[in-house]
């Protein structure tokens, strides 16, 4: 099953993620769950980061829930807001 996880950072939170965003990127690549998709959510100068975006293949909500809980970003206290959702993939254009 797919889980759409839609984070939204704090408003002067961009130090915190350049400082966690290595150990990051370990660990959705080492990841509990399969990442599909992800990366970060984009001010309007379409440069700054202030959120992250993600779609995840796993089993049940649970263990997304306690793979984002686990991220540094989650730790770290970077994300503001965080919803995780059921995502049913109809269209997948990227092959």
């Amino acid at each position: 099953m797919h889980f759409a996880v839609h984070c939204l950072d704090y408003a002067e939170a961009l130090l915190l993620r350049l400082e966690h965003y290595e150990a990051h990127k370990q660990y959705l690549k080492d990841g509990g769950v399969r990442t599909v998709i992800s990366g970060p959510l984009l001010a309007p100068d379409g440069e700054t980061m202030i959120g992250s975006l993600f779609v995840f293949e796993a089993t049940t909500l649970a263990d997304v829930v306690a793979f984002n809980a686990g991220d540094p970003f989650a730790r770290a206290g970077v994300w503001a807001d965080v919803k995780i959702n059921a995502f049913n993939l109809r269209v997948d254009n990227r092959s």
